[in-house]
């Protein structure tokens, strides 16, 4: 099965493809999605729209998954991180893919093995899990492990 993972922001959008047949991961590829921080609005949320569209269009994912919505401190940060977050699930809703959420704990956890982890224990677990992929930046990164916990979770009694 392929998947799909996604850690969406207004600013940079991660994703990443992984391959898992049972228990075993493989990188497919990964990326971001940047958008002008002087652009409109509704040219950001279709910027993030197209370009998601495109890598659903090369790597045919069957199911994507994302990380639950966290509050910010700042309510307008949590608004446009809500917005970016409702064009990728548009984009997959409009590709037919279904997508799961996983609480940031969650993902950690089924990577690295504490729900505590910080950002450098993920990507060095990345490293040992997806060995030789090149990762394009942090947050595609998070995707990637947000696609890797969402394979792991599928394959487990608890998760299904």
């Amino acid at each position: 099965m392929i998947f799909l993972g996604l850690d969406p922001s207004l600013s940079c959008t991660g994703w990443g493809v992984i391959r898992a047949e049972g228990t075993r991961i493989s990188h497919i590829a990964n990326g971001q999605i940047k958008t002008d921080a002087k652009a409109p609005m509704p040219a950001r949320l279709s910027h993030l729209v197209t370009a998601l569209d495109a890598v659903i269009a090369e790597h045919s994912p069957e199911r994507a998954a994302c990380e639950e919505v966290f509050l910010n401190k700042n309510p307008q940060s949590t608004l446009k991180l809500a917005q970016a977050r409702g064009a990728v699930l548009a984009a997959c809703g409009a590709a037919g893919l279904g997508v799961r959420e996983h609480a940031a704990r969650a993902v950690k956890k089924s990577v690295v093995g504490t729900g505590g982890a910080d950002k450098a224990q993920v990507q060095a677990m990345l490293k040992v899990l997806l060995p030789g992929a090149e990762i394009a930046g942090a947050d595609a990164a998070d995707a990637l492990a947000v696609a890797i916990a969402d394979a792991h979770l599928s394959y487990s009694p608890i998760g299904r």
